[in-house]
């Protein structure tokens, strides 16, 4: 924070998480210390590397303007991740009612006999936040560390728990085609059995009739079942 008259700037420096390839920004926030507007201007020793909106502007009495400050993305990263860029923030009184439009390079003058007020900025680098690290939960008291975390991460984890679920499916899927069958055997059994049931009684009508002609009744049942037995036995193959 600075111990300026005008303007109280934070932060003095601008920290950006260097990652390359990427934009990355940091905010400034001036806070007007007096009852009068204070006009400000923001300075840069590498103006084609950032950009700065708003860039001018008029801060009211006793209240805080925020300033968005984008470096562009970055091609190649410095060696020592240092950074000598430097920024500089004027501020000026400005008439009552001045807007933002109408501030003007000559407001910040000193040539002029302005009295212009100076805060200058560092860059630095910094480390970009790093993801959080994921949480282990469920693991059983007294297991080794080695037991709840596999070398290669979580994915060989998920693969076992993925495979542990999939077998109770496959045996369901085959209990039901157990099941099925089973009660297509079972309809096929009930029919054969009426039927058998059906021919048998027909046997024992024409066996009557047969007695007449001199064959044993026994004797009718003995082939009719033997047909019966030898048509089932071709038809299972």
């Amino acid at each position: 924070m600075s111990n300026s008259e005008l303007l109280t700037v934070e932060p003095l420096d601008l920290q950006f998480p260097f990652e390359l390839k990427k934009q990355i920004s940091c905010s400034l926030y001036l806070t007007n210390k007096t009852d009068n507007n204070v006009a400000f201007k923001v300075k840069t020793t590498n103006p084609k590397k950032y950009c700065v909106r708003p860039n001018t502007g008029v801060v009211l009495p006793r209240s805080t303007c925020e300033v968005l400050v984008t470096m562009q993305a970055q091609k190649e990263a410095p060696s020592d991740m240092q950074c000598k860029d430097k920024f500089l923030l004027q501020g000026v009184i400005a008439s009552p009612g001045v807007t933002a439009k109408e501030v003007t390079p000559e407001m910040f003058s000193k040539e002029a006999g302005h009295l212009v007020e100076e805060t200058k900025l560092r860059v630095t680098y910094v480390a970009p936040p790093r993801p959080p690290s994921p949480v282990h939960e469920g693991s059983e008291e007294g297991s080794s560390p080695r037991a709840s975390v596999s070398d290669n991460g979580h994915g060989s984890e998920f693969s076992r728990f993925s495979v542990d679920r999939a077998e109770p499916q496959e045996n369901t899927s085959e209990a039901r085609a157990l099941i099925t069958k089973l009660t297509e055997e079972k309809q096929s059994a009930i029919q054969l059995n009426n039927r058998l049931q059906r021919e048998l009684d027909q046997l024992r009508r024409e066996s009557k009739k047969s007695q007449s002609g001199g064959i044993p009744f026994m004797y009718v049942l003995l082939v009719g079942l033997i047909g019966l037995i030898l048509g089932y036995i071709l038809k299972r193959t």
